[in-house]
């Protein structure tokens, strides 16, 4: 096919259509990986054009079913998890939908960590659920409870947090992955919290890990996404269900997760090292009931984080309870923060508070959030990069309001 880029014997309409698109390849490489917002792809021959269609590698036909752009961002995650391949999606929820959907069918069994992501928690307990997928809800941290419930339900997928969403409770992946081997389970992991950079599933045995790329891995705020790393045969099955149900990452979305991702070891190292002070100042404040944060020695998970997990390197969230805290007293104190901000996520460069009750488990009853032991008085911090003490000064001067 030759490609006039000036296409000059066509009319003034169909050359603005026309004329510029399309150009030859050329013998230069971008530094940095470019953009392609195109739909759809095209080829000199129709027989490449089929193969590209069929899923052959490294051939695009419709972005629906793959991008280059996306792909670089595939190739880096799964390089950081240390696993044979990604894939990425439209949020982090899609990519657990996905993840447990390839893996599962009617008649199967779920057993999920009790302190999971709310979100998650509504997907198994009402989507799976109707589709005759029930879901176990265990003490994850319990082994021995654990071990009993596979033992007895033969559960086809295990589902957990490296480090749980609000509490923090680290789970030990290495001996869940052995209990997973032994009765044949698929272990699914939620590394969103913890990163590849802290904990790189696949050198753990870890078949699938789901992350919202919307938080450490894109960084700024400014990005909703999702990616699961596997191998390469499990990511071929995902792709088949994601070209399926639509929940493809856009271009645009992968290069803002690909740029993140240039920046997210030095932004972790800042969010750790501020964790960790932030942390060690809230565990004296009189007006808080209980801090939880890996790194603190009286953490329920303390010992599983220190050997999992890098040296002083437990993550950037810390969560913490009010003294008689209700609903009220938490919404005081967020509305009393000046330079900490309210809102609905984590992992971005700004510090961010969250009141669970109202968004990361509103789906839950009061009930349920009690049982899995988050509180009215409960407020989770994602730390950013400030300087660690005017964060330090701002949650002082909100906790004085109280």
């Amino acid at each position: 096919m030759t490609i006039d880029r000036q296409r000059r014997d066509l009319k003034g309409p169909s050359r603005a259509v026309h004329a510029g698109e399309r150009p030859e390849p050329r013998d230069f490489i971008p530094v940095t990986t470019p953009i392609y917002p195109t739909s759809s792809f095209v080829y000199r021959d129709l027989e490449r054009m089929d193969e590209a269609l069929g899923g052959g590698d490294g051939v695009y036909a419709y972005t629906r079913y793959g991008n280059p752009t996306l792909e670089a961002m595939e190739i880096s995650i799964a390089g950081l998890e240390e696993q044979e391949a990604a894939l990425g999606f439209g949020s982090g929820m899609a990519a657990v939908n996905a993840a447990i959907l390839t893996n599962v069918q009617s008649g199967d069994r779920i057993l999920a960590s009790r302190d999971i992501y709310g979100a998650t928690t509504s997907l198994l307990s009402n989507v799976f659920m109707t589709l005759g997928v029930p879901t176990t809800f265990v003490d994850i941290l319990d082994l021995e409870d654990v071990a009993a419930k596979m033992e007895s339900l033969k559960p086809r997928v295990v589902l957990c947090e490296t480090i749980s969403n609000p509490l923090l409770r680290v789970t030990a992946v290495d001996k869940l992955r052995d209990l997973c081997r032994e009765h044949g389970a698929i272990l699914i992991v939620d590394n969103t919290f913890a990163t590849p950079l802290l904990f790189p599933t696949g050198k753990h045995g870890v078949d699938i890990s789901v992350h919202s790329s919307t938080k450490y891995l894109g960084g700024h705020g400014d990005v909703t996404a999702g990616v699961a790393a596997t191998s390469h045969e499990r990511r071929t099955e995902m792709n088949e269900i994601n070209k399926a149900i639509g929940s493809l990452l856009g271009p645009f979305e992968a290069w803002l997760v690909l740029r993140g991702i240039k920046t997210m070891a030095l932004r972790v190292e800042k969010q750790c090292r501020n964790a960790a002070i932030i942390a060690d100042w809230l565990q004296h404040h009189p007006k808080l009931q209980w801090v939880y944060y890996p790194g603190l020695p009286n953490h329920k998970s303390h010992e599983t984080a220190k050997r999992l997990l890098p040296d002083d390197q437990f993550g950037a969230m810390v969560s913490f309870e009010l003294k008689d805290g209700t609903q009220e007293k938490a919404w005081e104190f967020m509305r009393s923060l000046q330079m900490v901000v309210p809102a609905t996520t984590l992992g971005d460069v700004h510090s961010l508070v969250l009141y669970p009750p109202m968004s990361s488990h509103r789906a839950l009853s009061p009930e349920q959030r009690q049982e899995v032991g988050i509180s009215d008085g409960l407020i989770r911090l994602s730390v950013g990069i400030e300087d660690p003490t005017d964060i330090v000064a701002d949650l002082e001067r909100a906790l004085d309001r109280i």
